[in-house]
């Protein structure tokens, strides 16, 4: 309910920045006024026409100003009214002047100038009065000097009003809101919709955050038997897993306070600036408590301290940091009030942040699982009008290392592309071209490509078909085929078998079939193109991974290079010496060759098969798994699988 107005209460009167400016202006026109050059509409002289008014007797007085080297000169009334002086006769009066001079002049050395006009005197009998003054403008000084401090003033005064969001007019103490909390916040009364039904897999972490909700709910549940409830837990992950959304659903969840905001909220150009928003959202928190603090990308402002930082500067980043440490535990730290963060580089985090006490727990969202993926799933399609029940168990084995961000555009796709094609429902084979396009990227069936270089790619890509099919450990095949996509000429579609270890034959089985491409390039036409680039890559880091990080290498043995923490000791060089670097450039480039030199003889054993796969892709320029299998058969070791899934 809104409040009277009394008229008979004076109004408070408003702050405006119009007064600084009026002030400035003020200043202006006053050094303007009393502080220009009283002698700007003078008529100057020269020291000849000087002694010349002086022999004619003209000159009543002359003042010498010593510190200025200026003569200021005034005529007697008859001269005043002489042609010669006629435009000089009437001048405008100014105030700072006092009497108003008819000439000045600026003189060399004052001795001579002195002896001179004593001469011309003596010679002439004249009454000319010579007076010494000295001339100081103590206003214009004064106003000139605090011109430029007014100026400055009137300009911050300005900018603070607009980066606090002041339109002119608000109160005198909204300038300072730079230095406030930026944290969104949802309370009970706040219509958010996620909730723990929303997230889809993520079993763990979702217990874990649903337990944070329970503590602030119900905490003498666990305080009864002794127990502390924990200050912060942190979300850790790969992107698009999960982190944010469920940080919303604990929003959705929890019947308290919920503050959200970005690392980088907090860092602003001036100093000290996130230092106090770190203040102000505790202070908020803690004024709201049970509530709970929500810091998206944390690792803006809580990266290592010390590093990368050359000049030795003071480092704002840095400051707003040593203030979260502080809020998080501290001597005043409210226990009521639970951080909960998200990053996807807790390998850059400071260990001081990351130590118990702070944040207590360490919760990694990890990639989805085959299981979790058709829960993701689930969720995504309640929204889209599907034509059939889709198989959701075949979808998620079509989507392997896809986080939930990717499930989630591949949906989204898969109904676009069904709406481009004028249908009224999405398919699988929609959902299959949405993985494709989101993997491969966009068909280019206008690109232009030559016979040769055609005959080329279909062989490349019937290549890596091949050895693939004959290889035990080396994913089976989904798809090839020799259409542009991306920036690719040609590609082959694979479904990794989903491991927690892998073993040095799983690798090296690996390695020969992406291999297969050139091998065919030089079994079929004793040549080899660039067209192996992105497998000549792919085999390398593979090769060194095997070499330097997992200790698969019988003549390094088993030694790693690898450093978790992410923490570079050796600085700049490499953690071995050269001659090891040596050996371990000879023994990746001996394993990429061995695969080569595999991958060319499965070729030769198999050379009518892989024409006669190469032909049919030629023909139909997309081939499947049922095309294989009409000409190779059945893999070789496939009965052995089907009998050992039957069993289980």
């Amino acid at each position: 309910m809104a409040k009277e107005n009394n008229s008979n209460t004076p109004k408070k009167p408003r702050f405006s920045s119009w007064w600084i400016y009026g002030v400035v202006i003020a200043l202006i026109i006053g050094f303007q006024f009393f502080g220009g050059n009283s002698l700007a509409s003078t008529e100057k002289t020269t020291t000849s026409e000087l002694q010349e008014f002086l022999r004619n007797g003209d000159i009543k007085e002359i003042l010498i100003i010593t510190n200025a080297r200026q003569a200021k000169v005034f005529l007697t009334e008859e001269a005043l009214q002489k042609d010669v002086h006629r435009n000089v006769s009437d001048k405008p009066f100014n105030f700072s002047a006092g009497k108003i001079p008819q000439y000045i002049l600026d003189y060399g050395d004052l001795q001579n100038f002195e002896d001179e006009i004593k001469s011309i005197k003596k010679e002439n009998n004249l009454d000319t009065v010579v007076d010494f003054d000295t001339e100081s403008n103590v206003l214009g000084e004064l106003l000139l000097s605090l011109l430029p401090f007014a100026l400055i003033i009137g300009i911050w005064i300005y900018l603070m009003r607009r980066m606090s969001g002041g339109a002119g007019g608000g109160a005198g103490g909204q300038i300072f809101n730079i230095g406030k909390s930026k944290a969104k916040l949802f309370d009970e009364k706040t219509d958010t919709r996620t909730s723990f039904k929303d997230v889809a897999g993520l079993e763990g972490a979702k217990e874990e955050v649903q337990e944070i909700v329970e503590f602030l709910k119900n905490p003498d549940k666990y305080t009864s038997l002794g127990g502390k409830i924990p200050k912060g837990a942190l979300l850790v992950g790969p992107p698009g897993t999960g982190k944010t959304l469920l940080a919303k659903a604990v929003a959705g969840e929890a019947q308290v306070p919920f503050f959200s905001l970005s690392g980088s909220d907090f860092v602003e150009m001036f100093v000290g600036v996130g230092a106090s928003r770190v203040r102000d959202l505790f202070k908020q928190a803690k004024d709201k408590s049970p509530a709970i603090i929500f810091i998206d990308e944390i690792d803006a402002i809580g990266r290592a301290r010390g590093k990368n930082n050359f000049t030795g500067s003071n480092d704002e980043r840095e400051n707003t940091l040593n203030q979260l440490l502080t809020e998080m535990d501290g001597f005043g730290t409210n226990t009521n009030v639970i951080v909960v963060a998200a990053t996807n580089r807790a390998d850059v985090l400071d260990k001081a942040l990351m130590r118990a006490g702070r944040f207590d727990r360490q919760i990694y969202v990890d990639l989805p699982d085959i299981r979790e993926r058709k829960e993701i799933f689930e969720v995504h399609l309640r929204p889209i009008k599907t034509a059939e029940t889709l198989d959701l168990d075949f979808l998620a084995k079509q989507t392997p290392g896809f986080s939930g961000a990717d499930i989630a555009n591949v949906c989204n796709e898969a109904a676009l592309i069904a709406a481009r094609k004028e249908k009224k429902a999405v398919n699988k084979q929609d959902f299959l071209d949405a993985v494709d396009r989101i993997v491969g990227g966009l068909e280019k069936k206008n690109k232009i490509i030559t016979p040769g270089e055609k005959e080329t790619i279909a062989y490349h890509e019937a290549g890596h078909a091949t050895v693939s099919w004959m290889l035990e450990h080396a994913a089976p095949l989904v798809k090839v085929t020799i259409v542009p996509r991306g920036q690719s000429l040609g590609a082959a579609w694979y479904l990794p078998e989903e491991r927690l270890i892998v073993r040095p034959e799983q690798m090296l089985d690996e390695m020969c079939a992406t291999m297969g491409g050139r091998a065919a390039e030089k079994v079929i036409f004793n040549k080899i193109s660039t067209g192996a680039l992105s497998d000549l890559e792919k085999v390398t880091k593979q090769a060194r991974a095997m070499v330097t990080i997992y200790g698969l290498n019988d003549q390094l043995g088993n030694i790693t290079y690898y450093d978790s923490s992410g923490n570079n000791e050796y600085g700049f060089t490499k953690p071995y010496s050269e001659e090891t670097a040596q050996k371990i450039d000879k023994e990746i480039s001996k394993m990429i060759e061995e695969q080569y030199k595999r991958a060319i003889k499965l070729l030769d054993d198999h050379k009518d098969k892989l024409k006669e796969l190469a032909d049919r892709l030629l023909e139909k320029e997309v081939i499947f798994k049922d095309d294989l299998e009409k000409i190779f058969g059945k893999r070789p070791f496939e009965k052995e699988e089907l009998e050992t899934e039957t069993a289980e």
